[in-house]
């Protein structure tokens, strides 16, 4: 078990917190489709590791709708059919951003991403890649407990 580093790091610097509430806010209000604004959180929080943000935005994604298997399967997203297109494109690009010193943000990454979403969407969704990677490192950084309301202990 993970012993926070800060127990409340918001407090620490709520200017900074109220501006990345701000751009969470103006993302959330941008047209793009919720569920597709969480299946990429869900997707780079797996990717970072970071067990507060698979949390939340697991138990949205379910709350909303989503099924289960959509989310049993997003770590394998390339190999299954559940996925539109444009999810693709949004979950590949964020793939590419959320290891960016890996890939460099491969063009035809882009290419897919340019091929579903406008030019503003494309901004949009590199904002909220950017965002989620800067909550991931705030979280795993200062070792953020998520909830276990509902969780089976199988200790």
């Amino acid at each position: 078990m993970m012993t926070p580093r800060l127990a409340e790091p918001h407090k620490a610097a709520p200017a900074a917190i109220k501006a990345m509430m701000a751009l969470e806010s103006a993302l959330g209000a941008s047209g793009l489709d919720h569920g597709l604004l969480e299946l990429v959180k869900l997707r780079a929080s797996q990717i970072n590791g970071c067990a507060f943000c698979i949390h939340m935005h697991a138990t949205y994604l379910r709350k909303h709708g989503e099924t289960e298997m959509r989310l049993y399967m997003l770590n394998a997203w390339r190999e299954s059919s559940f996925y539109s297109a444009r999810e693709r494109a949004a979950l590949g690009w964020t793939e590419a951003l959320t290891r960016l010193a890996e890939t460099g943000a491969p063009d035809a990454d882009y290419a897919l991403l340019r091929a579903e979403f406008s030019e503003e969407e494309q901004v949009n969704l590199t904002l909220a890649i950017g965002a989620i990677n800067t909550w991931n490192r705030l979280q795993v950084g200062f070792r953020a407990a998520h909830p276990v309301d509902g969780a089976r202990d199988r200790a």
